[in-house]
């Protein structure tokens, strides 16, 4: 089964995650960037990330080469903010939802403060799927490892192995 990781990441934890996961599991990976990069210091990080998040926007991305054909199964990794998915991994999903449209999907989401599950419930609904074939949530595995989240990396690899 031929795999891609899709993903965004600000602080380098969630391009940690899917590296590792890449390495491990044989996936291509994809990384998607924003025209426009957000704060990532300071309140202005937390107050436009967050209200990008709520407010649903779609931010432009940096020319990228995906073609959905090439792969059995899509995993979309994403930070959580404000228990959302990010603005750039919304646009992605919605500028490729017609070459998405019966794909298997996995999920991964790093987050620090919480709302992962509410974020993977957005993610379902805006993707139309009912499950993803796998789900990982991490607390900054980059930032602050721990036994426990190279345990769920792990047993996240076997399922998609």
């Amino acid at each position: 089964m031929k795999k891609i990781i899709v993903y965004y990441s600000m602080s380098g934890n969630t391009k940690y995650a899917a590296e590792k996961i890449a390495k491990d599991t044989g996936a291509d990976t994809l990384r998607i960037v924003p025209v426009k990069a957000y704060p990532d210091k300071g309140a202005k990080k937390f107050l436009w990330g967050g209200k990008s998040a709520v407010f649903g926007d779609k931010p432009p991305l940096e020319p990228y080469d995906f073609k959905a054909d090439d792969y059995d199964l899509i995993v979309l990794a994403t930070p959580v903010w404000a228990s959302n998915i990010t603005p750039p991994m919304r646009t992605f999903v919605c500028d490729n939802k017609e070459k998405l449209a019966g794909k298997k999907f996995a999920v991964i989401t790093c987050y620090a403060g919480g709302g992962a599950e509410k974020a993977i419930v957005k993610l379902k609904k805006l993707l139309e799927i009912p499950s993803f074939e796998a789900e990982l949530i991490l607390t900054d595995p980059k930032d602050n490892p721990t036994e426990e989240n190279e345990k769920r990396i792990s047993e996240f690899c076997e399922k998609l192995k």
